[in-house]
């Protein structure tokens, strides 16, 4: 028997009434892989908002393949009432692990038996997944996704992830996947025996039931003669790796992008394909193959993707060849430390383009990957010649700022960074271990130990000097802050700073140096939420925000 506890701290809508609720479930937890589907209860203090339309719904790490961050349907929280006298603390969702994933939120879910309900979809490092009416905090279901006899992996002697790994990765989740939506999410596990699995699941999204025959078991191989080959052929060995990066739903497939446990080798760098619907391994692409390193962690993000189906990713520091073949690409496909387009034709993951800093060498002996970053795909820009150009961006331990022109990004020039279509240097203040957003024609990027800046784009270029930037810094990891706008209007840049207590901050997206709110600023600590949770990207869904943490999401709205 395990118990999940929820408090609806107080309510405060009504002056001069103080309500604390606590309700505590049981729930009888099965056997690994089993799940229960738990009593739809509700808190008497406030009910809950009516299910809403599908395009509130972010299914997504940072709300779309581009990774921009913005939810551009928030129509009830505003600069106006976003202050800690309407805003603040309102639900604390214990769950049974880490949450290091980004909180999922999908609107009108109909649930067997019952009603329609908003779901909070939550995963944990304790190898579970979990949904929650998102309005009132009610657990819907709960399942595990260990087999039997199984426990979560160990940490492998590193801090990164740790005490435990089970679900690191952000799931992606398809509406129109099986009869009610379906929630694709990588889980690690360990047998009695030591032997550790990667798994791909597939469940249902208003029952938890695994889909389509899964899970699938992760395993790969790819010619070469780098880390861990035999013969000639480079193996995937799953106690290797850690699923770090989210998932990737794009075009009826699943792509995988796999990180090392603090860079113990042997490791190289793998991307994978799984077909939605069998969860069978179509495609599989090794970016180191051979030589060693060159992992995808990129501090928790996702590669991005662009509307032609191109994944573009920034890969860690690894072996990289300065010997290149006729067209421009290392001479052995070993592309360490490199920004990477990466086409999905036909199903089949292949390197298009690529760019590579002029001192990709260098970086790669001192550990200064440009792979602590996550990758943005931008909106259409127009260059100053009136010329549409399509741009993606990114930035990584040198805090430098590489902007790509997606259509020919530069490839390798040993002298300089010209090949680039712009490096923007000395602007960031510190490195980046996050991912920037983007809104109405600005790039925000949360540097460490830096405050966040905001970069107008013009005529297709990033400034080098911002446009506004938050009062406060952010310490390590920095942050990538997320996005709510009601169309082109009202946007508030929200984000977590890490810390003992960590700190919820709002800020005008317009101007950066107006905050609006931080979780730190009412009496008593009402709105304080506990020690941070490291790579934590805050979800913003009808009038809520969600934070990860330690044990819990924390839920934010209007009091």
């Amino acid at each position: 028997m395990k118990e999940l506890f929820f408090q609806i701290h107080k309510a405060r809508a009504i002056p001069g009434v103080t309500v604390t609720l606590i309700v505590i479930w049981a729930i009888v937890a099965g056997c690994g892989g089993s799940h229960s589907v738990m009593n739809n209860m509700q808190s008497s203090s406030s009910p809950p908002s009516p299910p809403s339309t599908p395009s509130e719904d972010v299914l997504t790490f940072h709300n779309d393949n581009a990774r921009t961050g913005q939810n551009l349907n928030e129509s009830i929280l505003t600069p106006a009432n976003v202050n800690m006298n309407t805003f603040g603390k309102l639900l604390t969702i214990a769950v049974d692990g880490k949450v290091d994933a980004e909180p999922l939120y999908a609107t009108n879910v109909s649930i067997p038996g019952g009603a329609a309900h908003n779901l909070l979809i939550v995963a944990t490092e304790h190898g579970s997944v979990y949904a929650f009416d998102a309005d009132n905090g009610s657990p819907i279901w709960h399942v595990s996704m260990l087999q039997p006899g199984e426990t979560t992996s160990d940490n492998h002697g590193c801090g990164q992830v740790t005490p435990e790994i089970g679900v690191t990765a952000t799931p992606v989740i398809d509406r129109g996947a099986g009869a009610n939506g379906t929630i694709y999410v990588v889980a690690m596990s360990k047998s009695g025996g030591g032997q550790y699995f990667q798994r791909l699941h597939a469940l249902n999204l208003a029952t938890g039931a695994e889909m389509f025959g899964g899970p699938s078991d992760i395993q790969a191989s790819f010619p070469g003669t780098g880390d861990n080959s035999s013969g000639g052929i480079v193996i995937f060995d799953p106690g290797q790796y850690k699923e770090r990066p989210g998932l990737l739903l794009m075009n009826g497939m699943v792509y995988t992008s796999w990180s090392s446990h603090c860079d113990i080798r042997p490791y190289t760098g793998w991307i994978m394909g799984y077909d939605q619907n069998s969860l069978s391994q179509v495609s599989v692409l090794n970016l180191t193959p051979n030589g060693n390193d060159g992992a995808f962690w990129n501090s928790g993000t996702a590669p991005a993707a662009d509307a032609n189906g191109n994944i573009f990713a920034l890969q860690g520091n690894g072996t990289f060849d300065t010997t290149m073949n006729a067209g421009g690409f290392p001479s052995q496909g070993n592309f360490g430390n490199s920004f990477l387009k990466i086409s999905t034709n036909s199903h089949s993951l292949a390197v298009a383009d690529y760019f590579a800093p002029f001192n990709v060498v260098a970086e790669n002996s001192v550990d200064q990957d440009l792979g602590s970053g996550g990758a943005l795909v931008l909106p259409d820009q127009m260059d100053a010649s009136g010329k549409t150009v399509h741009l993606a961006v990114g930035a990584g331990k040198d805090a430098i700022i590489y902007v790509v022109n997606r259509d020919s990004m530069g490839k390798f020039n040993p002298a300089n960074n010209s090949a680039a279509y712009q490096a923007v240097s000395g602007v960031l203040g510190g490195a980046v271990f996050s991912m920037p957003a983007y809104f109405n024609g600005a790039i925000y990027f949360g540097a460490v130990g830096n405050p966040i800046r905001a970069f107008r784009l013009s005529s297709a270029l990033v400034p080098s000097t911002p446009s506004s930037s938050t009062p406060s810094s952010f310490p390590y990891p920095g942050s990538t802050p997320s996005i709510s706008a009601n169309g082109s209007s009202n946007g508030i840049l929200w984000a977590v700073e890490n810390g003992a207590p960590a700190v919820l901050h709002a800020y005008d997206a317009a101007n950066l140096a107006n905050e609006l709110y931080n979780s730190n600023q009412a009496a008593g600590g009402r709105d304080q939420f506990g020690p941070g949770n490291k790579f934590i990207t805050p979800m913003v869904a009808r009038g809520k925000v969600y934070v990860g943490t330690t044990n819990s999401v924390v839920v934010f709205g209007l009091l």
